[in-house]
Parts: C-alpha cells; structure tokens; sequence
C-alpha cells in the first residue's frame, strides 16, 4: 500500500456512470437517504470533529439556490457538496446548532479521520473551480454545471470546461548525510521553518525535468538521478503534489533571490533532531505536508542517498 498522506485516501466512488444520467442525479438530490456537505467561503462543516453531513431537507431550507457537486456514492447512498455562502449566517439557514460550525479545512483536517479529509480536498477543489469558472473562456458567456458538477458547459458555443488539477513538483536533494532544504518568500520565513523545494510543471515537462530543473532555478544545484516517492492533493485551490527524491551533482548554491529568502544544506543529525522537535536551529512542516514524509523517510534512513 502506497502512503496515505492528509487529503488523500477519499472513500467515496465517484460514481462516472452514474454523473451521466441527469434524471438519476435529479432524483438522487431529492432522495431523504443522500447526504449533503455544506461549504461556506469554502470552510467545511462539521459536527464536532467530524465531516457534518445533511440531509436534502435542510439544504432546501437554507434556500441557497446554488449547484451541488455530486462527489460520489458509498454503500449506495449519494454524496454532494454544497456551497451555502451568503451575507447572513449559513448555520441558522440550515437550523443547526451546538457543535456545528464551519471551519477552515486545514485545520479541519488536523482533528478528522484521514479519509474524511479525501473526502473535504476533492469538494473543497470542486467547489472552488466552479466558484472561479462561471464564464466560458473561450467565449465569455455563462456557463452552467453539467455531469453532477464534474463539467461545466457554455451555452453559447458548446465549450465543454473540466476541472483543472494544477501538479507541483516537491523534492528533497540529497547528497550523502546532508539534504537541501529551503525558505521561499512568505509564511516560513516568519516561522523559520525549512522545507523541500518546491515549484509548478511546465507544460511539456516530465516530472523528473521538473525536479530537475526547479532546484536548478531556486538553487543552483544539479540533480541527477530522482525517484518518485508518493503524491499528495492539495485543494488550496487546485494542485497535485508529486513527491520526489533526487541526488545532487554538486553542492554549490546559487539561490535565486527573487524566489527564495534562503537554501541550505542540512545534517542527517540535526534533521532527525527538527522531525523530533528537538531542534533549537531548524524547523521542518508537520506530518499534514508531504514534505514531512520525503524529509523523515530520508532522516530514518529509508532513501538511498
């Protein structure tokens, strides 16, 4: 079995012939036995600590008006996502209360079972590609949802819209007892925290020319050989992160000041020491981020380095 990261491991089967039928997807919206996940600006809603799915009644009650995204069926019964913002509070339009609250979705998924948050990254990135794709871009007219959400379709030239998945290359470099880590411009620099490198695919890439030259660019740094070690999705809107380890060429950095605030080579010790929180020099991501688990496996001794 391959690594199960955060917001993967999604339980639900996404039920393609199903989608194809829109008197079925009709009658399953009305069905009292489906089960709806309400959104609000895109924070999930739980029950406590878990995904707070409802029933059709209340998400007529809260006289939204939005399309559902069916995400899939299990044991049977269909589940959707739906999209409840507005001006007023979305949890009195449902009538719930109590444990109930809309929350953030990464710190939703620090407290959830690991295949709920499968479940909040593949509506989370749905919702949010039809929030942004209301109009044709090949046209410029409006578009409407079709297939229980997974297209969107224009009107006016037949333009057919899918949503889009964005992959992202993420990479730990070794060479021998030290790894390269880094500090892009942005939210690790005020915490001081070190991560893999990272960047987007170009079109035409394969992934190893993308790790390859990524670190190039940030870095400086030749990579040669890579291996593919596991892929996490990342709704925050749309990405796919492909995780990869790779040996370097040579260990003189050059880094690229308009991207990175810092690169370094790091020891396997002191590494071990930041996975451990033990560290009064270098901090790395937690175990919610792919970049966790490339460093640890590397630190524990699991990749050839």
């Amino acid at each position: 079995m391959s690594l199960i990261h955060t917001f993967s491991g999604n339980p639900l089967d996404r039920a393609d012939a199903e989608r194809r039928d829109a008197d079925w997807l009709a009658a399953a919206e009305r069905s009292f036995s489906s089960r709806f996940l309400p959104f609000a600006d895109l924070n999930v809603l739980l029950n406590g600590n878990t995904l707070g799915w409802v029933s059709a009644m209340e998400v007529e009650a809260a006289g939204n008006g939005r399309e559902t995204v069916l995400l899939g069926l299990q044991d049977d019964v269909a589940h959707f996502a739906v999209d409840v913002s507005g001006p007023d509070d979305p949890l009195t339009r449902l009538g719930l209360s109590g444990g109930w609250r809309f929350e953030d979705c990464r710190f939703a998924a620090m407290r959830m079972a690991g295949e709920e948050t499968g479940i909040v990254a593949q509506a989370r990135a749905q919702l949010g590609w039809h929030d942004r794709h209301r109009h044709c871009s090949v046209c410029g007219e409006p578009t409407q949802s079709a297939k229980g959400g997974h297209i969107r379709r224009c009107g006016a030239c037949n333009a057919e819209h899918f949503p889009r998945t964005d992959p992202v290359v993420i990479m730990l470099i070794t060479d021998g007892e030290h790894c390269l880590l880094g500090q892009p411009h942005g939210p690790l620099v005020r915490t001081g925290m070190y991560s893999a490198l990272a960047g987007f695919m170009d079109q035409g890439e394969s992934i190893e020319e993308a790790v390859r030259r990524e670190v190039r660019e940030e870095a400086g740094i030749a990579v040669g050989q890579v291996a593919y070690h596991s892929s996490q999705p990342w709704p925050f809107p749309s990405s796919l992160m492909i995780g990869c380890h790779g040996k370097a060429l040579d260990t003189d950095i050059e880094i690229d000041p308009e991207e990175m605030a810092d690169v370094r080579w790091f020891e396997r010790r002191e590494v071990a020491e930041a996975l451990d929180e033990a560290s009064a020099t270098l901090k790395v991501p937690g175990a919610m981020a792919i970049a966790h688990h490339l460093i640890k496996d590397w630190a524990e001794g699991r990749v050839d380095s």
